[in-house]
């Protein structure tokens, strides 16, 4: 896992003025706010520069800005592709702070993927939601599972892995990124002990045995 460096974006760094009117916006997006994890160490440096100026995105709704946790005891997945992307939030969001509604994201897709003992919560300030799944014999179970992460970490073990692809080439799990995007991709991914920081997840099946949900004060 790797985090990223502490960059700027390729943005117009032309001052906002009346003939350049946003200019003040995008170049307050900052690389720096997101500490990137990725599989391995050689994921970020590349791309994430190109994609920012790009302002692809790594899933097609508007972000609440509000990151979550996720954490699982052992994730197995068929399937593995990762490349970064940017997430927006909706306009005029509370949770924008100075990020300029956007945040630099590390996007996971797996084809099939189960995880055993998954553990999901967000912070809504002094108290968590919190919901477990997969705590007993039965694992949990994703079919066109993707995240988007600014932290990842675990014990990772890859067959045929492929590192440095562009990601509008990427076959593995059938998502493509945007072209000229540093990406890698695996036939299949093992994470022990996963823990991710999240601010967007989707799935084609989710299936989430012994499903529980509840407040607490304490979170994944």
């Amino acid at each position: 896992m790797a985090s990223s460096s502490d960059l700027t974006p390729s943005a117009d760094p032309t001052p906002e003025t009346p003939e350049h009117p946003g200019t003040d916006r995008r170049g307050r997006v900052r690389l720096r706010h997101a500490a990137v994890m990725a599989v391995p160490a050689t994921l970020v440096a590349a791309g994430l520069a190109v994609l920012t100026a790009q302002g692809a995105l790594g899933v097609q709704f508007a972000i609440s800005g509000m990151p979550f946790t996720v954490t699982a005891t052992e994730l197995n997945g068929t399937g593995f592709e990762q490349f970064g992307a940017l997430d927006n939030m909706a306009e005029d969001s509370p949770n924008a702070g100075d990020t300029g509604g956007q945040v630099l994201v590390v996007t996971s897709a797996i084809k099939n993927a189960t995880l055993t003992r998954l553990c999901q919560s967000v912070d809504l300030g002094g108290t968590n939601l919190l919901i477990t799944a997969g705590s007993g014999a039965e694992k949990v179970q994703a079919t066109d599972l993707t995240t988007d992460s600014t932290e990842l970490s675990g014990d990772a073990a890859f067959d045929n892995i492929e590192i440095g692809n562009d990601a509008s080439t990427l076959t593995k799990a059938g998502v493509q990124g945007p072209k000229g995007v540093f990406s890698q991709q695996s036939d299949t991914v093992r994470i022990a002990d996963l823990r991710q920081t999240n601010y967007a997840t989707t799935a084609g099946v989710f299936k989430l045995p012994g499903l529980k949900l509840r407040f607490s004060d304490t979170g994944c």
